[in-house]
């Protein structure tokens, strides 16, 4: 073969090359978000892991063994006993437990892995759920919003199986999911999901321990200590407001959280409302009863339930985008045009 053949051959294949729009980029749709925001959540939780305390004793004598309190006993038995295995062997257990949570993290951000790294972690969320929180203090009759009922970690298992990703219409002209919650389970159990959630904190908010004259002023007093002083002022004057108001702040707390977990079952535009509600109260939450998860008053495993309750206000927004009809899916495909990610991650 003649050089001048050679050089028409892969002169032409250089141009063909060159005609051929490179693959575009893809704006990653809300689902895809949601999974990197609960990767994210799960790499703060193995930082938050590596904290000198955690490698003591006192990580599983004191934090793990004061979760048992008030728990059944079977399930009580089940904390004391890892509580005593890790504080005989902290560097072990707790270096197992960070390595976990960072695999989680990197497992759920890397797309080839994430149907596995959201399994693992509805798995690792469940334990820890019974291990780490005592099941959020849900059977030990301590529950309450403001210290993150039913768990942070058990909201992670849920928001797993929300944005697990699946597709969610088909046919020609079919719709997309109403929500994202929606693409996994369906619209009805997802709604179900955010019933049984907001209710049950409307629950909480009612039980003796919540609704006692100054038992919210003890419980957001309590929060101060150790803070920054800017918190601790501002924890110090919504306790100060609380004192003697239990019983109603109490039931306006489980009539607001009424409203959001009902809120979802209505048209979108109040849906929208609703979420939004929920972000706010969500937000106040954290702040003000949670400490943002006590990661600035000492040693903290997690930044409570409040950002994951927002995420999930995210995974139940209204959504408007409709999947193209099969002839313009082929279109997009043949010209490389971008079809709207409704599939997500």
């Amino acid at each position: 073969m003649s050089a001048s053949t050679v050089a028409g051959i892969t002169g032409g294949w250089s141009l063909r090359r060159l005609a051929t729009p490179p693959d575009p980029w893809c704006v990653p749709d809300v689902r895809r978000v949601l999974q990197l925001c609960l990767a994210t959540a799960w790499l703060f939780d193995g930082v938050l892991q590596l904290q000198p305390f955690m490698f003591t004793p006192a990580f599983g004598s004191q934090m793990i063994a004061a979760t048992a309190h008030g728990n059944p006993g079977v399930l009580a038995a089940g904390i004391r006993f890892s509580a005593r295995e890790i504080a005989h062997h902290p560097t072990l257990a707790n270096g197992a437990f960070a390595c976990i949570q960072l695999l989680i993290a990197i497992g759920i951000a890397w797309r080839p892995s994430v149907k596995a790294a959201l399994g693992l972690s509805v798995a690792w969320s469940l334990g820890v759920w019974w291990i780490g929180e005592g099941f959020g203090g849900v059977l030990a009759g301590t529950a309450s919003p403001l210290n993150g009922a039913p768990g942070a970690v058990i909201l992670y298992a849920l928001l797993a199986v929300l944005v697990w990703p699946s597709g969610a219409g088909s046919g020609a002209g079919a719709r997309a999911a109403e929500f994202v919650a929606a693409r996994p389970i369906g619209a009805l159990p997802a709604r179900l999901c955010w019933l049984a959630l907001w209710s049950s904190l409307g629950w909480f908010a009612l039980q003796s321990s919540n609704r006692g004259s100054d038992r919210l002023h003890n419980m957001v007093f309590a929060m101060a200590a150790g803070e920054p002083r800017w918190l601790s002022t501002l924890d110090g004057t919504v306790a100060r407001n609380l004192a003697g108001r239990g019983l109603e702040v109490s039931i306006t707390m489980a009539a607001v959280f009424c409203v959001i977990a009902i809120g979802v079952f209505a048209p979108a535009r109040v849906v929208r409302f609703v979420l939004a509600l929920a972000v706010v109260v969500a937000g106040v939450l954290w702040v003000v009863g949670e400490g943002f998860g006590g990661v600035f008053s000492g040693p903290s495993t997690d930044p409570n339930s409040g950002p994951l309750l927002i995420l999930l206000a995210v995974a139940y927004w209204p959504l408007t985008v409709t999947v193209p009809a099969h002839g313009e899916q082929a279109h997009n495909r043949a010209t490389g045009a971008v079809e709207p990610a409704t599939a997500g991650g």
